[in-house]
Formats: structure tokens, C-alpha cells, sequence
């Protein structure tokens, strides 16, 4: 679609002026297509270290971690995730180097001195927490590693957030390719030369975040400093902790099945289900793009008429590669799996239709929640994520015993569902937004219908392939695309013939 059209479809209903959106979407594109970059070679990367968990851990070990991950999450929420929104924000409120300066120290120092103090508690108390988790107290050891790569992740995330403010998108992928690599490499020398199985993964994983990070620290030196300003802290606390409610409620959808499964089934079927979310993940790796570059994206638009126009094509998108890519998932992945694992690891491709689904829905609530942000109307957005979570817990309870993981994969497809259509509810109510509701259901009718269909045939790749590809064929039968989509479409067709 040109930038021509994009105008016209920006364009102020009364005629008055475009609203530019060719530009401001190409804008995002450019951002998130670069942070992809970043977010792709990590994907990759990940799903080649596949093999290697699948060959050199049990599904009891990769259970283990993926429970240790799950708790550095929830405490990442609680410590840290009020502080990180509220950075975005706060950056964005004046264009003075000297205030957006105060704001990256006092968040800095706040960081610093909270990540300390849960790394202190965590060692003292690896024991009592190795109990509670695994029923054993020899897990200490994996305990003390987690907490070690959550005060690693929690700094590093806060230094490469100074890029995502500054839009400098190309310096986070610089930094992100290298925390990769050092992290593979460290992987792999613990895990397959000298054999410490979880307990390598855990510390290849923050090694690479740690040695980044000062290097981070070396580089963003000029932007750090000892100030800290205690009432620009407490109105950033004001605006973020509201969020904190809503973060944890998002941890319980997205890791408490994991306890669940444990609690109620065992390590090797959370095994099987984490490989199954890692797979379904793959959507994650265009999310993680989008999610890097969103927020500085949507803040930066300062005219409201044209953030409503640009957030409503923004949300359909979205849903559109999201959607088209859970369908590919969920229909390919018995074939995917055998590529990438062993036989024990086969079982997993039955929970990865729900789950990549559950990431669209993810996808179209991490669009939607920005309105909460930009009114500064957040303090109730823990209704919306707290029902998510309320509906999450009562279906693994009921779900997971007859079902196992299958069970858990439905509980969080549901509380996805329901976290999108009301985060998308209580958005409206503070920022209006027009968004593109026909069309948006038409994706995800076609898209799940394709998925039921493909599941309901004979299990065979290229039928997997063909459904696949009759997707954006589907959506023009029904009546998807606008005149200028059609259009661009009907002169890209001859371009892909050639």
C-alpha cells in the first residue's frame, strides 16, 4: 500500500487534513523490524539449543528450569515492572535533557537497590524455597543461579530500555545479538562439555546478560549518576503501581500452569508442555519486535485524532500476522517437533494450536492496553488482567487433572481471550479508540476455522502447507481487505510471479 493511500485512509473524516498514516506506520515497521532482527536471531538461536536440551536433559530437568523461570518472572513483576512503565512514560513527558536525564537515574538506582535486595533474600533463603517448589532442598543450588539471573535481567533490561526511549533500535539489537551469542557459547560449554545439566543452563543464561551489561554500564556512563530524586520516584510510583497488580495477574496466565502441572501432575508432563510453549512461541518473536518498539511509538504521536487512526489499523495487523502465524504453527507442528527434538519430546505438538492462539490474543491486548497508558488511567486496569487470572486458575484446577497439559494449553487460550475483549473494553472507556472489530473477528474465524479443519483431516505436511497458505485467499472471499489493500495487493501479485 502506498503512502498515498495510507492518507487517505488517515484522513480526518471532516476533510480538514491526512493524518499521515503511511508515515507513522512505516515508522513502526522500521523500529520493529529492526528490533525483530534482534528478536529473530534469538528465536532461532533458541530453537537450535532445542536439540540440545532434548539430548542432554530430561524432561524432568527442562521442567525444573522452566519453574525457576516462572518464579524470577512473578518477582520481576513485583519489583520491578511499576519502576519500568512507568520510565516509558515519564521519559516522554518533557522534552528537557536534563528531566528525561533525572528520570533514567532514579529509575537506575531504584533498580539497582531493589534487585540487590531480592538477590540477598533469594540466597539466604534457596533452601526453604528449593521445599516449596520441588519438595527437596537440594535444588539450592538451581535456586541461587535464578535469582542471580533475575538481579542480571532486571539491570539489564532497565539499560537496554534507555535505547528503546531514544528509538535507537539498531544499539538494543547490537546489544541483544551479543548477550546471545556469549550466552549460547557459555550454554553450550556447561551444558555439553562439562555436563551440569540445569544448573548449566540456568548460568549460561545470565552469563551472557551479565557481562553485557557492564558493558552497558561502561557505555551509557554519561547518562548515569549519583541523583535520585525522591518526588519525581514517588510520582513514578504513583503512575506504575497500579500496574503491579496487573503484571502479576499476566505472570499467573502465563506461568502458573506450569505450577499447576507440577503440583498436580508431574515435572515431565511440564517438560513436554514448556517445549510446547516454546514452540507456540515462535509468535513471541514477532511480539517481542512489536513490544519493543510499540510504546515509544504510540506516546511519540502527540495529536490524539491521529493516535486513535493509527492505533485502529495497528490492532488489525497485528491480529493478521499474529493469527496467519498461529494457524502455520498449530498445523505444522507435529513435523516441526521432529525436527527439532527427540521421540520423548513428540507428545508436545497437541497444546501448541492453543497456545500460539493464546499469543495472538496477547498480541491484540498489548495494542489495545496502550490507551490505559497514554490517559493515564491505569489504576483499575487490574480488573481486567485479575479476571484473566481469576479464569486462568479456576480452569487449570478444574482442566488439568482429567486433561494434563492439554488442559492447561485451554485455561490459557481462555484468560488470553478474556484479557484482550476487556483490556479492549476498559481502553475505550478512557480513550476511544475506532477499532476495526468486523475485520478483526474475520481473522480469527478464518484463521481458527483453517486450524479445526487441518486437525479434523488426514495428518499430512502438505495439506498442513496448503491450508496454511489459503489463508489470505480465505479473508478475500470473505470480504476482508479495503479498496487500497486489494489494490496493492492485485500489483504485488505479478511482482511475486516473476
Amino acid at each position: 500500500m502506498s503512502v498515498s493511500d495510507f492518507e487517505r485512509l488517515g484522513s480526518d473524516p471532516q476533510g480538514v487534513r491526512p493524518l499521515h498514516l503511511g508515515g507513522r506506520l512505516r515508522e513502526l515497521f522500521r523500529h520493529s523490524a529492526i528490533y525483530g532482527l534482534g528478536s529473530i536471531v534469538a528465536r532461532i538461536l533458541g530453537v537450535l539449543l532445542l536439540p540440545l536440551y532434548t539430548r542432554y536433559l530430561s524432561p524432568s530437568d527442562y521442567g525444573l528450569i522452566e519453574t525457576l523461570i516462572a518464579l524470577s518472572a512473578v518477582l520481576s513483576a513485583l519489583v520491578a515492572q511499576a519502576m519500568k512503565s512507568a520510565f516509558f512514560r515519564f521519559y516522554f513527558d518533557s522534552a528537557e535533557p536534563e528531566r528525561r536525564l533525572l528520570v533514567v537515574r532514579t529509575a537506575f538506582w531504584y533498580v539497582m537497590a531493589a534487585s540487590t535486595a531480592v538477590l540477598i533474600a533469594g540466597v539466604a533463603l534457596a533452601q526453604p524455597i528449593s521445599w516449596v517448589l520441588f519438595h527437596t532442598r537440594s535444588h539450592d543450588g538451581l535456586v541461587i543461579a535464578a535469582f542471580v539471573g533475575l538481579w542480571a535481567a532486571m539491570n539489564y533490561d532497565l539499560m537496554t530500555s534507555l535505547f528503546r526511549v531514544e528509538q535507537r533500535s539498531a544499539a538494543y539489537v547490537i546489544a541483544t545479538l551479543a548477550n546471545v551469542a556469549i550466552t549460547i557459547a557459555g550454554t553450550v560449554l556447561l551444558v555439553v562439555v562439562f555436563d551440569e545439566g540445569p544448573l548449566g543452563v540456568l548460568v549460561g543464561n545470565f552469563t551472557g546478560t551479565l557481562i553485557v551489561y557492564a558493558a552497558l554500564l561502561a557505555y551509557s556512563r554519561h547518562a548515569l549518576g549519583l541523583q535520585f530524586d525522591r518526588r519525581l520516584y514517588r510520582a513514578m510510583n504513583r503512575f506504575g503501581l497500579p500496574l503491579v497488580p496487573s503484571a502479576v495477574a499476566l505472570w499467573l496466565i502465563n506461568f502458573i500452569d506450569r505450577f499447576f502441572l507440577v503440583k498436580l501432575s508431574d515435572a515431565h508432563e511440564v517438560g513436554l508442555y514448556s517445549i510446547g510453549v516454546r514452540l507456540a512461541s515462535a509468535t513471541v518473536l514477532l511480539l517481542t519486535a512489536f513490544r519493543m518498539a510499540w510504546p515509544a511509538f504510540a506516546y511519540s504521536i502527540e495529536d490524539d485524532r491521529e493516535a486513535r487512526r493509527t492505533y485502529s489499523f495497528v490492532l488489525t495487523y497485528v491480529v493478521y500476522v499474529c493469527c496467519w502465524l498461529a494457524l502455520a504453527l498449530g498445523l505444522l507442528a507435529p513435523w516441526i517437533l521432529k525436527v527439532i527434538t527427540t521421540r520423548p519430546f513428540y507428545p508436545a505438538q497437541n497444546v501448541v494450536a492453543p497456545l500460539a492462539f493464546g499469543v495472538a490474543a496477547f498480541g491484540a491486548y498489548i495494542v489495545v492496553q496502550i490507551g490505559t497508558g497514554r490517559s493515564r488511567k491505569t489504576r483499575t486496569n487490574w480488573v481486567v488482567t485479575g479476571a484473566a487470572a481469576l479464569l486462568n486458575v479456576a480452569l487449570n484446577f478444574a482442566l488439568i487433572p482429567p486433561y494434563g497439559r492439554m488442559g492447561a494449553a485451554i485455561a490459557t487460550l481462555a484468560a488470553y481471550t478474556l484479557l484482550f475483549v476487556g483490556m479492549a473494553w476498559r481502553a475505550h472507556a478512557v480513550f476511544p479508540v475506532p477499532y476495526q472489530w468486523r475485520r478483526v473477528a474475520t481473522l480469527a474465524a478464518a484463521a481458527v476455522g483453517l486450524t479445526v479443519l487441518g486437525k479434523l483431516l488426514p495428518s499430512r505436511v502438505v495439506l498442513a502447507v496448503a491450508l496454511t497458505a489459503a489463508y489470505p485467499f480465505l479473508l478475500a472471499l470473505l470480504g476482508f481487505y479495503l479498496p487500497v489493500e486489494r489494490r496493492r495487493l492485485r500489483r504485488l501479485l505479478p511482482l511475486l510471479g516473476r
